[in-house]
């Protein structure tokens, strides 16, 4: 099991990464699933944006991008981050950049557990798992 953080294309350096590689690794258990390779990847709007035209063919700005490599219950795959989105969302929404970029984490992480988020109601169950998961962070992490 390998949780990582990496930066590309930024200089955002993730603080308490034991404390995050815990909380996601409990966030996976708590609804049957493990960590394979798992690659959190902090990155620009620039750097997003490029990925998002190249793969997605979609020519927007996101806070997350996820790719799936999974098989069954143990999960692979890379979430890149835009910290720039993230700070952006932070300021619309009213919340600290820290619970912003918990939130973003973990919905890339939801997404390899199979949630989406294309209809109203598969919106309603990520931000329930989103919720649940940001409640685990401020519990202390059992």
């Amino acid at each position: 099991m390998a949780i990582a953080f990496h930066t590309q294309d930024s200089n955002f350096s993730l603080k308490q990464k034991t404390k995050h590689r815990q909380w996601i690794s409990s966030c996976l258990e708590a609804k049957g699933f493990k960590a394979g390779e798992l690659s959190l990847i902090f990155t620009s709007n620039t750097y997003l944006l490029s990925i998002n035209r190249e793969y997605l063919n979609h020519n927007y700005f996101t806070d997350v991008i996820t790719f799936d490599y999974s098989e069954h219950e143990i999960l692979v795959g890379d979430i890149f981050i835009s910290v720039d989105q993230v700070k952006l969302n932070a300021d619309d929404y009213t919340v600290s950049f820290e619970e912003e970029l918990r939130r973003v984490m973990i919905h890339g992480v939801l997404h390899l557990m199979g949630l989406n988020d294309a209809t109203d109601i598969e919106k309603e169950e990520m931000r329930a798992g989103e919720n649940a998961a940001l409640v685990l962070w401020e519990s202390g992490i059992k």
